[in-house]
């Protein structure tokens, strides 16, 4: 296990030249904005297997995409490792990341999904659909205060009620 880790490493991928597909993207360019202490922005095409070393130095990890499936308009949920570690340029996905951390650097990292609900994928453009963008305002919303405060657990499971009230305090969570 590499020691000292950093604390959260936010990952946003997807293309930004497939309209919605570009949503993990957009948040990235949000954030980057914003002074979060202790999160390092990673903005890609899509996941790596080299950001198995990278998450290793953290103790938390977000992967930040757009979905077609889901709630709207955004949802958060735990990642667990996968009971495999297997890979191809085109298909690792965020537990298979997560395996990979694990098994190369033996890397414990608490790992959570926000997939924005996306609409529009099959054609080219650079822009964001406007029920696209309405989520990803709304998953920016929500997630701040969350990077913030580092409730993630709390977060995920009480989504419902953080994002429907705008609750902005994690009560139960110490870090």
């Amino acid at each position: 296990m590499i020691s000292a880790p950093n604390d959260v490493l936010l990952i946003c991928y997807g293309n930004p030249g497939r309209l919605d597909d570009g949503l993990g993207v957009a948040f990235a360019e949000h954030i980057q904005f914003v002074e979060l202490p202790g999160v390092t922005l990673e903005v890609d095409y899509q996941l790596n297997v080299e950001l198995a070393a990278d998450m290793a130095r953290h103790r938390y990890a977000i992967f930040v995409d757009a979905t077609l499936r889901g709630s709207a308009p955004f949802t958060f949920r735990p990642v667990l490792p996968g009971p495999r570690t297997t890979f191809s340029t085109h298909s690792l996905e965020p537990d298979g990341l997560l395996a990979l951390a694990r098994g190369c650097f033996g890397a414990v990292v608490e790992a959570y999904a926000l997939a924005i609900r996306g609409y529009e994928f099959d054609d080219f453009g650079e822009q964001l659909s406007p029920r696209a963008r309405d989520n990803l305002t709304a998953a920016l919303q929500f997630m701040l205060p969350v990077l913030e405060k580092r409730c993630f657990a709390q977060a995920a499971a009480g989504l419902h009620a953080v994002a429907s009230h705008g609750e902005k305090e994690c009560k139960t969570e110490s870090t």
